[in-house]
């Protein structure tokens, strides 16, 4: 039980990260099931999930779609990074 629990319920860093991926494309499964695990007892990550989304919002209305194109390959890239950086 104690594996399944490790397994099942993430890191705070980790959890950001998954909220990040989440704004550039669709998670698994089991990524989705881990960040609603998550955010339901943590009331940062929630709290982050929600600031996450404003930001996106304004920077989509005030910066050039281009411009953001080019940032947003950059982010995922560095997220992707990291994400392999903590599985792996």
């Amino acid at each position: 039980m104690g594996k399944m629990m490790h397994y099942i319920m993430l890191s705070c860093p980790k959890a950001t990260a998954l909220i990040d991926k989440r704004t550039l494309g669709k998670l698994n499964t089991i990524e989705k099931m881990q960040l609603a695990m998550h955010t339901s007892v943590c009331k940062y990550c929630k709290l982050y999930t929600k600031q996450s989304a404003l930001i996106d919002q304004l920077l989509n209305k005030h910066i050039n779609p281009q411009v953001a194109a080019q940032k947003t390959s950059e982010l995922e890239r560095r997220i992707l990074s990291s994400l392999a950086a903590l599985n792996g």
